[in-house]
């Protein structure tokens, strides 16, 4: 699992949305998000930048989370 810090999430539209984009970009991902903490665990093949530009494609800024 790696683990992004999302900026903006607010509600559930919010998870719904990271997670329809991420799994658009890998139906094969496996996520979970903490909307109380704004973090997002994704269990991917594909590379951190393109898990980035899935998170920006449904409207939210996001950075790895190292350490998390």
């Amino acid at each position: 699992m790696r683990c992004f810090k999302v900026e903006g999430m607010s509600c559930g539209h919010c998870v719904a949305a990271v997670t329809r984009e991420l799994q658009a970009a890998d139906p094969a991902a496996r996520v979970q998000v903490d909307l109380a903490l704004g973090r997002v665990e994704v269990d991917s093949s594909l590379s951190d930048e393109r898990l980035i530009v899935a998170i920006a494609e449904a409207g939210y800024r996001a950075q790895p989370e190292h350490g998390g």
